[in-house]
């Protein structure tokens, strides 16, 4: 892996609990991506706070996803009986297969997901992700199909956890016009009515956004910056806090919920991705940020 290092530029490195990661430098940002599920775990634009949120009890280990950053979850979202919850993708080495710099800055990285023994089913599912650092984060998930016969069904999510200053300071804009589902109180697949304000989170939220592809900003009024969370060939919209209520594992504080939010854009539920033969869907998403005024 080490022929991919870009001096100056990109450095490959052994991370938390020994696993490979890799350092992007730009003129603008900063950036880190484990090897472990294609995973970046920071994304810091200079003279701002981190873009998003890690834990600091996360586990850095084979077979267990990190908790934070952009975690990519594919094929399948949620859990399945005797299946890893949200997919086998973001607890999977990729391949990093290329590197490059451009002279205005922009360092791009493409991963590869590879076969995976026992996995027969997903065979013929060829994923790459290709993340691009300069003063934005863009991020793209390519899923082909390369099988003749079998249509695949597949859900996708780029499940990313921003840092905030205070939850109690954050609104969440751009759903206003879409329709939901409240899992956070037990909705089972039935969808809510759009609603026409901005999401305040003061409670365990949950909820998945359907039929929606807007943009959606995060303002956040404590650290007085506004995220732009801007995403394409994406229907699905996540808002996600587990506030103190929700029980996960122990690689997640419960105060820790105070300084994150994740807004995730992906395919899921109802709007999960039916991949003919031959057929290639190209999941993307741009993070940036400014002042908010």
């Amino acid at each position: 892996m080490k022929q991919h290092e870009i001096p100056g530029r990109v450095a490959i490195i052994a991370g938390n609990g020994s696993l490979t990661k890799i350092v992007v430098t730009t003129k603008t940002s900063a950036a880190e991506i484990y090897a472990h599920g294609a995973h970046v775990t920071h994304f810091q634009k200079n003279g701002e706070p981190p873009l998003l949120f890690l834990s600091v009890k996360s586990y850095f280990a084979p077979g267990k996803p990190i908790r934070g950053g952009v975690p990519v979850i594919l094929p399948w979202f949620g859990n399945r009986d005797g299946e890893p919850s949200h997919g086998f993708a973001r607890i999977t080495e990729w391949q990093l297969v290329k590197t490059s710099a451009t002279s205005d800055g922009k360092v791009t990285l493409r991963f590869a997901l590879p076969e995976i023994p026992g996995r027969d089913a997903w065979k013929n599912l060829r994923t790459e992700f290709v993340v691009t650092v300069s003063d934005t984060l863009t991020m793209e998930l390519i899923t082909a199909n390369d099988g003749c016969e079998e249509t695949l069904e597949i859900e996708n999510c780029l499940h990313t956890y921003f840092q905030v200053g205070d939850i109690g300071a954050v609104s969440v804009h751009g759903l206003e016009g879409a329709a939901y589902l409240n899992f956070a109180e037990g909705d089972n697949g039935v969808p809510r009515p759009a609603e026409n304000f901005p999401i305040r989170i003061n409670r365990e939220t949950n909820r998945t956004y359907i039929d929606t592809a807007s943009t959606v900003e995060i303002h956040d009024e404590s650290l007085q910056r506004k995220i732009r969370v801007e995403k394409f060939n994406s229907h699905s919209t996540v808002v996600w806090n587990p506030w103190t209520t929700q029980k996960l594992p122990d690689d997640f504080d419960p105060a820790e919920h105070q300084h994150m939010v994740c807004v995730e854009s992906g395919n899921v539920k109802q709007n999960r991705i039916s991949l003919a033969p031959g057929k290639t869907s190209t999941l993307k998403v741009i993070l940036s940020s400014a002042l908010l005024k």
